[in-house]
């Protein structure tokens, strides 16, 4: 007999995890009920990653050598996160080389979003489906698309569809709904600069309060960091223009964080080690009830040369040393992170 589902309790709105829900979410988990998750799904970034490392043309990369970089993340770093994110293309393998306390994230969208058109539209992996990603093992999908709440409205309804879909197909096969999604600019600026830093915490504030609503079925957002922690005044990187002081950084901080009615986490969205620790540390002294991080090139982006150019041996050998270390950064970073069960009654 199936227990009666939980209820996590939101400012308008009630929403139901079930038991297979629940049990998923506490294999994804720490014992505190903290999300502490690995990232090592990136496909065609990594792709050109490794070509332009490696001098040479992006189809000279080869499944094995995706397969080889993903492997040695997975066995290096699971045993230091309580989940790993890894893709059905080139992570499978990876998959059943992870720590036995780690949980698995699968990605179902296909890399990158349609150039054909504007409005980065999503689209799936073809031969992958939420049944699919439950017969490989995993305990949650992942989603990843881009959004702004500035774009055309016919642009984000066809994005709230199809996360519609994708929240309906994961509420019957019972397993977690992770959505993540990126900022970007629909007249073409660039997302690291001043000013997209200036638009960044109303982007992420209003993108955390559409899909926090009941439609979608989503379980937790992965969430940016609501401000660019290197135009922070006087932030551990700053870079000397100021597009808001630490405490306005804080309040942008609180504002996002008192929007979701749902768990949230925080992604690296990749950048490096320290600006991403630092962006942390905001978030701790802010106070905001995130629970735990999705965090990939933060900690092993700065392998990719070294496996490009001396192979796998060398990449485990720098993961288990500097590779460690960044991951133990980001974990005693998130001491202050909450339970995703306090949004649970």
């Amino acid at each position: 007999m199936a227990l009666p589902p939980k209820l996590i309790k939101g400012t308008n709105h009630t929403m139901s995890l079930t038991a297979g829900k629940q049990k998923h979410m506490n294999a994804l988990s720490n014992k505190d009920g903290v999300i502490a998750a690995a990232a090592m799904d990136q496909r065609g970034s990594l792709k050109k990653s490794l070509a332009k490392e490696k001098g040479v043309d992006t189809k000279a990369i080869t499944d094995e050598m995706m397969e080889d970089f993903k492997i040695a993340v997975t066995r290096v770093l699971t045993p230091h996160a309580s989940a790993i994110l890894l893709d059905p293309e080139w992570g499978i393998p990876a998959s059943k080389q992870r720590a036995p306390n780690a949980g698995l994230l699968l990605a179902y969208e296909a890399t990158g979003y349609d150039n054909s058109q504007p409005g980065r539209l999503p689209d799936l992996l073809p031969h992958v489906s939420v049944k699919r990603i439950v017969d490989f093992g995993a305990n949650a999908v992942k989603i990843l698309i881009y959004y702004t709440p500035f774009d055309a409205d016919k642009v984000n309804d066809i994005k709230h569809a199809f996360i519609e879909r994708i929240g309906a197909e994961c509420e019957s096969y019972d397993i977690p709904f992770f959505l993540e999604f990126v900022g970007y600019d629909p007249k073409g600026g660039d997302e690291k600069g001043f000013e997209y830093a200036k638009q960044k915490p109303e982007i992420v504030t209003k993108s955390m309060q559409e899909f926090s609503k009941p439609q979608y079925k989503i379980d937790v957002l992965k969430v940016e960091v609501p401000i660019n922690a290197e135009f922070v005044e006087g932030s551990s990187v700053y870079k000397g223009q100021k597009a808001y002081s630490r405490q306005e950084a804080l309040d942008y901080f609180r504002k996002a964080a008192d929007v979701a009615t749902k768990p949230f986490i925080y992604l690296s969205a990749g950048v490096s080690n320290p600006e991403f620790i630092e962006s942390l540390h905001m978030a701790s002294e802010s106070g905001t009830d995130y629970s735990g991080v999705l965090c990939g090139r933060a900690t092993w982006k700065d392998g990719m040369p070294i496996f490009a150019k001396q192979g796998m041996q060398a990449l485990e050998d720098w993961l288990s040393d500097q590779g460690v270390k960044n991951i133990e950064a980001v974990n005693n970073a998130i001491k202050s992170a909450k339970s995703w069960k306090t949004k649970v009654a």
